[in-house]
């Protein structure tokens, strides 16, 4: 019963889930997309991979002999920039692949810009792994981008040396719903909350997400980058993001997992919500996965990267050495 009454709480927590009731609930004009930027281009020492996918793009930083790959995968609406701070600190010695989801931060929406998005991406990524040549690269993920790294990692677990989620469960939909909630159960409100974020006037929409975007960096100050994101992001694309979130449930998934796992989370930016519930979440979502290790990062909001940096880059070095 606590598990479920935090996984209520929970809802409040990730991503576009306060304000996704209110997205359900409008039924304005279909609202524009704002105009697109160009996708960033090669600079800031970094090179985009020779790597053809309407799904996304990477920008590569690191030596010409690394110790190894990471893939850094970021999440709903947001861009390579998030990893800036980790990109540095790993550059040196690993060689690293910021994914730029397409119809995100300014990226043309591309193969993006109808149905799913984690789980093509996901394929996707399969397929650069191999066309690269990287040797079970270690696989990083924060929120929606967690969920694409458990796709991977579930669905073709040779292609992965090492896994970190960062701020994701495997079933968002149990937020949702009632205690029990399946796919199915949850399916009409994802449909409705999907229509809602996809045909809210534009303006609208983009006071929620902005809220929301608050809401998940406690540091004032690196809140700027992140809501630009939000704000040149195409609203269909995170619409169809998010409505994909809410009916995967990857738990049945997670036993295909042979990568070595961690797991980072937060107590989740929420007065009903205590470290134990935060910790009974993590337990039960990720029950499948025992041999997971499961870290609280405290003092922190969604975006743990940005609010405890030093102890991430400590986390992350150790998980991947």
């Amino acid at each position: 019963m606590k598990t479920m009454t935090a996984l209520a709480a929970l809802a409040g927590a990730l991503s576009f889930a306060v304000a996704a009731p209110a997205f359900a609930q409008s039924h304005g004009d279909h609202g524009q997309p704002r105009e697109q930027a160009p996708a960033a281009a090669a600079g800031h020492g970094h090179a985009h991979a020779d790597f053809e996918s309407g799904r996304f793009h990477v920008r590569v930083d690191g030596p010409e002999h690394p110790v190894g790959d990471v893939i850094l995968i970021p999440g709903l609406s947001s861009s390579p920039h998030v990893w800036d701070g980790l990109t540095e600190e790993l550059k040196g010695r690993y060689r690293v692949h910021r994914i730029h989801v397409q119809g995100f931060a300014g990226a043309a929406a591309e193969d993006n810009a109808t149905g799913n998005v984690s789980a093509p991406v996901a394929e996707d990524l399969v397929r650069y792994i191999a066309e690269r040549g990287l040797s079970r690269p270690a696989v990083i993920g924060h929120s929606m981008g967690g969920t694409i790294g458990m796709m991977l990692a579930a669905r073709h677990p040779d292609s992965v040396g090492k896994l970190m989620v960062v701020d994701m469960v495997p079933f968002m939909g149990a937020m949702f719903g009632a205690p029990g909630a399946t796919v199915e159960s949850v399916t009409p409100m994802a449909d409705g909350i999907y229509h809602g974020m996809s045909t809210s006037p534009r303006d609208q929409y983009q006071q929620q997400a902005d809220a929301q975007v608050v809401a998940m960096i406690n540091t004032e100050s690196l809140r700027a980058g992140p809501l630009e994101d939000s704000r040149t992001s195409d609203q269909r694309v995170s619409a169809s993001a998010f409505r994909e979130l809410i009916v995967t449930d990857l738990r049945p998934e997670l036993a295909r997992i042979t990568a070595p796992t961690t797991v980072l989370y937060v107590r989740f930016n929420d007065p009903r919500m205590t470290t134990d519930m935060a910790d009974g979440v993590y337990r039960a979502s990720f029950a499948n996965l025992p041999s997971a290790r499961l870290t609280r990062i405290d003092d922190s909001a969604h975006f743990i990267m940005l609010d405890q940096p030093a102890r991430f880059a400590a986390e992350v070095n150790a998980f991947l050495e």
